[in-house]
């Protein structure tokens, strides 16, 4: 792939995640120009936040999905400034921002794009905002990670499209084994984006924080009030773990030199 190089030459290793240390700017650069790639093999994006990084502390077995993907994007400004004090630079680029300047800047409304995940509703709003006519769009079932026949069939749909770009917003660690099983399929073309809830703000089904929120690092607050019955034990009892796993990679670091 011609632009693997832009991951290796930029990678952070943090958290023991080889992170792709691009700005919003570049990467979403990197993104239109590989997409641009005729026939070039599917590469896809990954975009880990705190709550990626404690499912994986908890779930090793997920460290395929994220060694596979062509860039990681950092999705937190806490990890940023728990790069901080460990003397790293990990610049901010969510799925969200991501998703939003490819619709605004790069795609072209009458290209294909395909959507995994999503409802009627959401597609319909997204069509009507952005002018777009031709959506390939799959209606991903609930309960994706016990259900490994419906990985394998959204990942065939994702096939079957020729759309530069394809959109996986089915939450992690879901959208990134459907990232993968595309990946492996070994037909498939274009880039995938696993970005999360950048669906539902896009649509308008979801109010994203205000622009203060977001570089204060707050935008887990908004959505925790948001969303307090779905979201509260990963923001209060899960995402605090992050602090812990922080010290023991410094640690391990340190005990290493």
């Amino acid at each position: 792939m011609a632009f693997d190089g832009v991951s290796r030459a930029h990678g952070v290793s943090f958290l023991n995640l080889n992170f792709s240390a691009l700005t919003l700017d570049t990467a979403v650069d990197a993104v239109a120009a590989r997409a641009s790639i005729p026939n070039a093999a599917f590469a896809y994006v990954a975009t880990p936040n705190v709550d990626h990084v404690v499912g994986l502390s908890n779930e090793p077995g997920r460290r395929p999905l994220y060694e596979s993907a062509w860039l990681l994007l950092n999705d937190s400004r806490i990890l940023r400034k728990l790069g901080v004090h460990a003397g790293i630079d990990l610049p901010v680029a969510t799925g969200a921002d991501l998703a939003e300047r490819l619709f605004d800047d790069v795609i072209d409304r009458r290209e294909p794009i395909t959507i995994i995940g999503g409802d009627e509703a959401s597609i319909a709003e997204l069509k009507r905002r952005y002018y777009f006519t031709d959506v390939r769009w799959y209606r991903a079932p609930m309960g994706l990670k016990q259900k490994p026949e419906a990985i394998v069939r959204a990942a065939a749909f994702a096939a079957a499209q020729p759309s530069r770009f394809t959109f996986i917003c089915v939450g992690a660690p879901q959208q990134e084994m459907i990232a993968y099983a595309i990946a492996q399929r070994g037909d498939a073309r274009g880039v995938g984006l696993c970005v999360g809830a950048a669906l539902d703000f896009l649509s308008g089904q979801t109010q994203r924080a205000p622009a203060w929120m977001r570089s204060a690092g707050l935008e887990w607050l908004h959505r925790l009030l948001s969303e307090p019955q779905r979201l509260w034990k990963r923001y209060l009892v899960d995402g605090p773990k992050v602090f812990s796993l922080f010290a023991a990679w410094r640690a391990s670091i340190a005990s290493a030199n």
